[in-house]
């Protein structure tokens, strides 16, 4: 707009050159990425105009931050620290809140449009073309901008003038004619999996930088390769739900003999799915492996949907579970406890209670009878899933958080500039760990050598002091470690911790109680306690018996006559109640809690109880379980990703 003051034009193109910067890089970046880029934007501004310090000491900071909500806290620790401070404090004490400060804080210093969604609709990008300048879809898992791009050719009466190639081995001839017919009739050319012909990318480009723009039709375009776009599946279930419910039609919804259970089961089944593909954001909480389910998977359980019901007289729940979580959906499971969680997730949505009229999947519970009824519903959804309708205890959103906040600030700290450099059983696992002692004493050496130039800084060394800059275990310290997720302040900790606990062992003889997280190979340890038991008894086949012990550990000073005492397990996603000695829920803030003793004791040819237990998973040792007891089902629990795990990240 016009204005009068040579200041405030200034203003207003400052603010539209930024804003514009933000949406059109933000096209090109997946939704996770979009704050941070805001973020980082912001702050480079500020840092320009001198509002905050490259390095700020939490030391100086005599306030304290503000809570999620927006009402201030009294006294003076609002007052004393700006929006920038806040987040420092924020990210010290309340690393899940942290996604929520950042939004305020670029919010409140760039405006409310630089964190809401940048939606990029496929017919916009046609705007952006021109016969040289062609576009790129970056697609996400379960994504495919194809049908989509044929819809829009329809709408510009386009469909017989769109010319489509998959590319792979040989293709690049075709692909090339294809698009030289395209530039002299003035068509369009999609190259579709262009990840599968590399070697003819530069052919490509070669193409499209030689293209005469005098010599092409108007209409001619490339939607492949130059200006780019991210395409993502929609975040949440009621998005999820929309685009399903919006891709169908009345005629379909009515078109099964059994209409009223169709309709039942065909919002049951789609609530399935978007369940199936939003469990992945929780993690191990939801599915050891981020599986990729697509569109595919829920159109084809669709239409088996729709076949059984009108050739079976009795709705066949068995065949319908089977074919959807054995098949469509479980062949894409990998690991077996996913396929056991999914399988009793499925449990809730193909059973005979959603034929129920008065069955409801939230407090609105209404009936629906026509297609923008079912849309109504879904549109009156909250944009928020809370972790119960994915079976999951509300601590889950808190690890999901943190989850998010890290690599976020991951990102963050990698793109930042780096100053540069100037130019038996037991036995085994003390051989590990001195392998591992030695090579992080002699990189540790060369590195310092390097950095006074005494040494050639090799591309391994360079790594490594990025890693340590960065606060992350070095790869070639990862090599020779056991697994883990901690950060270098915290893996060196643990390390020296595993290093004493081999120390007493060796000093002070076997240990009464072992520490099981801290072997290299825990699994190999479990291994041997059955294969010296079978010894002895001259017996072959032998389980592990998990019994849980009420005494802590420094009460146990003997070793059990057989088997073994194992500690150092945390539970996820519930929690140990040692007064009833049973599994029970996690108390709120509290995501992992420390198992008590267990007595693994080797007995032959030992039937799990089917009953009265949790089969949890161990990881660190993927093929191991323990029976934990419980008065609820094993279905909760498993809804709720329970497991124990031999160490944390932190």
């Amino acid at each position: 707009p016009s204005v009068d003051t040579l200041e405030q034009r200034i203003i207003n193109i400052n603010e539209y050159f930024t804003f514009s910067l933000y949406s059109n890089v933000c096209r090109s970046l997946f939704e996770k990425h979009k704050l941070m880029f805001a973020f980082l934007l912001c702050a480079r501004i500020m840092m320009n105009d001198n509002m905050i310090d490259m390095v700020i000491s939490l030391s100086v900071c005599l306030s304290f931050c503000v809570s999620i909500c927006l009402e201030p806290l009294p006294g003076e620790w609002c007052s004393k620290l700006d929006n920038f401070q806040r987040l420092l404090v924020l990210r010290c004490l309340r690393v899940d809140h942290l996604t929520h400060g950042l939004q305020d804080f670029v919010s409140a210093q760039l405006g409310q449009r630089f964190i809401e969604p940048q939606v990029t609709l496929h017919f916009h990008c046609t705007t952006e073309s021109s016969p040289s300048t062609p576009l790129i879809f970056v697609l996400s898992p379960g994504t495919d901008p194809a049908a989509d791009l044929y819809k829009f050719a329809d709408v510009m009466k386009f469909s017989k003038k769109m010319s489509a190639i998959s590319l792979g081995q040989g293709q690049g001839p075709w692909a090339e004619a294809m698009m030289q017919s395209a530039m002299e009739k003035g068509e369009w050319v999609f190259f579709q999996n262009c990840h599968l012909a590399p070697s003819w990318m530069p052919s490509l480009e070669r193409l499209i930088e030689n293209i005469d723009p005098s010599k092409v039709m108007p209409l001619f375009s490339i939607l492949q390769n130059g200006s780019k776009m991210t395409i993502e599946p929609p975040r949440g279930i009621k998005a999820n739900l929309l685009k399903t419910y919006m891709s169908l039609s009345d005629d379909v919804i009515n078109s099964c003999s059994k209409t009223a259970e169709f309709k039942s089961l065909l919002l049951s089944l789609c609530l399935f799915h978007a369940i199936a593909i939003e469990r992945r954001k929780f993690g191990p909480l939801g599915f050891n492996i981020p599986y990729e389910f697509t569109d595919g998977d829920l159109q084809i359980c669709i239409s088996q949907l729709k076949m059984f019901l009108n050739e079976y007289q009795d709705i066949p729940f068995k065949v319908l579970k089977y074919t959807a979580g054995e098949i469509n959906y479980g062949g894409r499971v990998t690991d077996d406890w996913d396929r056991r969680c999914i399988m009793n997730v499925l449990e809730d949505f193909y059973c005979p209670a959603v034929l129920n009229p008065n069955h409801i999947y939230s407090a609105s519970g209404d009936n629906c009878i026509y297609l923008q009824d079912y849309l109504a519903y879904i549109r009156n959804l909250p944009i928020n899933d809370t972790p119960e309708i994915f079976g999951l205890h509300d601590n889950a959103n808190i690890s999901f958080a943190q989850n998010e906040t890290f690599a976020l600030l991951g990102a963050v700290v990698r793109l930042q500039p780096r100053a540069a450099s100037s130019g038996g059983k037991a036995r085994e696992e003390v051989l590990s760990s001195g392998f591992l002692l030695a090579v992080i004493s002699r990189s540790l050496s060369d590195l310092v050598k390097a950095l006074k130039g005494l040494v050639v800084m090799s591309s391994e060394l360079e790594l490594m002091a990025n890693s340590l800059f960065i606060n992350a275990v070095p790869e070639m310290w990862k090599t020779k470690a056991y697994p883990s997720l901690k950060l270098l302040g915290s893996w060196v900790s643990d390390l020296l911790q595993r290093i004493r606990f081999l120390n007493d062992w060796i000093s002070g003889g076997i240990p009464s109680v072992f520490w099981i997280s801290g072997f290299f190979f825990p699994q190999a340890f479990l291994t041997g306690t059955l294969q010296n038991f079978a010894r002895h008894a001259m017996l072959q086949i032998f389980i592990l018996h998990p019994q849980v012990m009420k005494q802590p550990v420094v009460e146990l000073t003997k070793r059990p006559e057989s088997g073994c005492y194992i500690h150092g397990l945390f539970l996820e996603g519930a929690r140990w109640d040692p007064l009833a000695g049973l599994l029970t829920q996690s108390r709120p803030k509290e995501l992992y809690t420390e198992m008590a003793v267990i007595w693994m004791i080797p007995v032959p040819n030992r039937k799990p109880p089917q009953s009265g237990v949790y089969i949890c998973p161990i990881y660190k040792t993927l093929t191991r379980a323990v029976e934990l007891p419980t008065d609820q089902s094993q279905q909760h629990w498993i809804k709720q990703g329970v497991a124990l795990i031999c160490a944390l990240d932190y």
